[in-house]
């Protein structure tokens, strides 16, 4: 009976359990934030792009 309640009672582990939860629930955030912040993402790489292309070709106004 000891060893059942040892068992039970055992925290060893615990605590890398409860890091595993905090970085799913983590992750869940980010994976969400960027969900929802795709258009606004995509749309700054693409000026990023658009930016560095133009001025590679020296179409741009060199400012």
């Amino acid at each position: 009976m000891k060893k059942l309640k040892a068992l039970v009672t055992e925290e060893q582990g615990q605590g890398m359990t409860e890091y595993g939860l905090v970085l799913g629930i983590i992750a869940v955030a980010v994976v969400g934030f960027l969900v929802t912040l795709r258009g606004e993402i995509t749309a700054m790489f693409q000026d990023a792009v658009t930016t560095v292309q133009t001025r590679a070709t020296g179409d741009g106004s060199g400012s």
